[in-house]
């Protein structure tokens, strides 16, 4: 988590001082804004040069990108003498991938060493165990070693192909045994959670070694959202969907929002005044089209956007617009196809009641609709819903006129919440501007 934010800060005070300028407090402001944008760092363990080049090299542009944009606009950038930010931005990605090299060199000498491999045995050969074994093995810096597995029952219900027959160590009942022959360290439960009596049966017979034990609720087979254990005073519980954004992300999330939305507001307010002038002069109606969508937790709420169409529909049946559309204004094309119509939504994000990146809303009659059509729909709304999202930057932005089409835009929504992270928030952003003149699905 610290590599990246450590290694970029780093760079911008040896490059500061190799430069022979003075550290004031203006690198002090840099240094806690990049550190902002690159924690937690994010690195892949087992990867090739090239991909690590492409991960490392990609994310620091974004960086890059928001740094610049912003110190231009704010003129914050010209306190930085040229040649100091030149060479901070070339070297800091060669720094990184140094760092991650080495790294990753330390921690498979590590992995080495006898001291740290950890001999493991699974009670379990069903689909969860074999699946802990790929993972386990796939995993070069775990320090983990797979002997083999334990269970009762007939092969013919064991996820072992025929080639892996000689993995299968024993019955339940020799476990202790083999443990206590082997000096095994590690064991992993992974029995169907039905099995309940046999568990109890194996842990009170494990009590007479000193071997550590996992449990592996065959329920992380399914598709979770945010998937982690807690507990509740002390009684542990896993939290099978819940929000990316609870605890410091919450926060960072946040904090994020209100200050991109605050200064792109402050840029683009002369923008706004003339395209309300002319959405007023273009065709009778008001200038903002209001409607209601669904925000967090499925509350809710309303969404601004500027009017495009001769229609304000908010009723019980919305259609979505479709390409040539009647009801478009001509003015109304052009905001729809660059995504001016939704600058008022920054107001939203102000108010708290949408995100700069999140899953897009949808009119409350389509939720209404689509919710008893998807499996999982309502999951999406366990965050704020955003201007733009994962789904609209891959190809889903614009009229969803088939179930599957709504299917695909889902699944990307989902796949958002298991993987946010700040610099995704960033990549979104970058690509929506480059999308905002080249995406032809926008009408």
């Amino acid at each position: 988590m610290m590599i990246d934010p450590v290694i970029v800060i780093g760079m911008l005070v040896i490059c500061t001082l190799w430069l022979g300028e003075v550290l004031d407090r203006n690198h002090l402001l840099l240094a806690s804004l990049v550190f902002a944008l690159t924690f937690p760092g994010d690195w892949a363990k087992d990867t090739s040069l090239i991909s690590e080049i492409r991960h490392v090299v990609g994310d620091w542009l974004v960086v890059v990108g928001i740094l610049i944009f912003f110190g231009y606009a704010t003129g914050y950038l010209e306190v930085f003498s040229r040649k100091l930010v030149v060479t901070w931005i070339l070297l800091t990605p060669v720094a990184m991938l140094l760092a991650h090299y080495f790294m990753r060199r330390l921690v498979m000498r590590y992995r080495r060493s006898s001291f740290v491999v950890r001999d493991a045995v699974i009670a379990g050969a069903g689909e969860l165990g074999c699946q802990l074994r790929d993972r386990a093995k796939a995993d070069s810096m775990c320090g983990i070693e797979i002997k083999g597995f334990f269970d009762d029952r007939a092969p013919s219900r064991l996820a072992l192909a025929d080639a892996e027959s000689d993995q299968l160590l024993g019955k339940m009942g020799s476990l202790p045994d083999y443990i206590r022959q082997h000096g095994v360290e590690l064991i992993y439960i992974a029995l169907p959670m039905g099995s309940q009596p046999r568990i109890l049966k194996l842990l009170d017979d494990l009590k007479d070694t000193t071997a550590s034990i996992y449990f592996v609720p065959d329920l992380f087979v399914f598709d979770l959202i945010q998937a982690r254990i807690d507990d509740v005073g002390g009684l542990p519980v896993v939290a099978v969907c819940e929000t990316p954004f609870s605890g410091l992300n919450g926060w960072v999330k946040r904090l994020s929002d209100l200050v991109l939305a605050a200064l792109i507001l402050l840029m683009i307010s002369p923008l706004l005044l003339a395209l309300g002038i002319g959405v007023k002069l273009s065709s009778p109606g008001p200038i903002l089209f209001k409607q209601r969508r669904y925000g967090l937790d499925g509350q809710e709420i309303m969404v601004y956007k500027f009017r495009s169409m001769t229609v304000c529909e908010d009723g019980a049946t919305i259609v979505q617009a479709a390409r040539d559309d009647r009801r478009v204004t001509r003015l109304g094309a052009l905001l729809r196809k660059t995504s001016l119509d939704e600058l008022p939504q920054f107001v939203n994000v102000l108010q708290g009641r949408m995100s700069i990146v999140g899953p897009r809303p949808h009119a409350v009659a389509h939720n209404e609709m689509y919710r008893k059509l998807i499996k999982g729909y309502m999951i999406r709304h366990k965050v704020r819903p955003g201007i733009t999202g994962w789904a609209q930057v891959n190809g889903l932005r614009g009229e969803t006129e088939t179930i599957e089409k709504m299917q695909a835009r889902i699944e990307y929504d989902l796949d958002y919440l298991r993987h946010w992270s700040l610099s995704l928030d960033l990549r979104i952003i970058l690509r929506t501007i480059w999308l905002v003149f080249r995406d032809s699905k926008a009408y």
